[in-house]
């Protein structure tokens, strides 16, 4: 991932004593809980408190099992780790049993730390590639004692995966697999399409020689990182980008990332 920039630890310090205060008074800034009976720091073992600093890690733990998922940075933040917290966020982590979070977002530590909580911080691969994918899933449903919700997840997605991989395929141009070049982080999309992936890029800022090389691959489709994305990338050589968005929206249903790619991806298709 791109180098980070965190503006977290002063806020934490200054807002810790709000945030203990918004616990106990039961503020309506408090976030909210879908699992009434739900008690903090790991002691409610049939209905974990998550707290996952972004959707995609909130998808992950929503498709493992879990149904009380609070989660730290907004939807609408496109770069999640410039966020500063609030004292409710520092209230949902006192109350956690877990929370997720992911090797470039290093806020995760503090804000467990800050909020004096004894929930397991645990780390996310966030990756959808679908094997990777169903792996964390399970991985996820295991810790927190719902494989059985992860295994009937996995089950729903392997179907919908297949009928997407069918829909693509049918998609092709000339009934031919489309070459792509894409985005490190967005390489999933090539292979759920079957496209023939002759190049990837980033995380780092592309070179001119980079795109040279790219270029000379003769691309049908860019398939970019809409959460990295520097713009067209190969502005001169006829192929379509395609804007893949890899977090989930604020419903946390991992599966649409899927199926909303997939659209993306065939509609340029149809256009090549």
């Amino acid at each position: 991932m791109a180098r980070i920039r965190v503006h977290i630890t002063s806020v934490l310090a200054l807002t810790l004593g709000t945030a203990l205060t918004v616990t106990g008074c039961g503020s309506e800034n408090t976030p909210s809980s879908s699992s009434s009976e739900a008690k903090p720091g790991g002691k409610n073992e049939d209905a974990p408190v998550v707290v996952a600093t972004t959707s995609w890690e909130g998808a992950f733990a929503k498709a493992a099992g879990a149904k009380d998922v609070k989660v730290i940075v907004p939807e609408s933040v496109q770069h999640a780790p410039d966020y500063d917290p609030k004292p409710s966020d520092l209230a949902a982590v006192a109350g956690a049993d877990f929370v997720l979070y992911a090797p470039f977002e290093p806020y995760a530590a503090k804000f467990k730390e800050a909020a004096g909580s004894n929930a397991k911080l645990v780390e996310v691969n966030l990756d959808n590639d679908a094997d990777k994918a169903k792996a964390e899933v399970t991985r996820l449903g295991k810790m927190f004692g719902t494989e059985e919700a992860a295994a009937k997840w996995i089950t729903s997605f392997d179907t919908e995966y297949a009928t997407l991989q069918k829909d693509l395929k049918a998609a092709w141009p000339q009934g031919k697999a489309p070459t792509a070049v894409a985005q490190v982080f967005s390489t999933w999309s090539a292979k759920m399409a079957g496209a023939n992936l002759v190049g990837a890029y980033g995380p780092e800022a592309v070179t001119a020689k980079q795109l040279s090389d790219l270029s000379k691959k003769r691309p049908q489709l860019v398939l970019d990182n809409v959460h990295m994305t520097t713009g067209k990338v190969l502005p001169d050589s006829g192929a379509r980008q395609v804007e893949i968005v890899n977090y989930p929206a604020e419903d946390l249903d991992l599966l649409a990332v899927y199926k909303n790619a997939a659209t993306a991806v065939e509609k340029a298709m149809a256009s090549s």
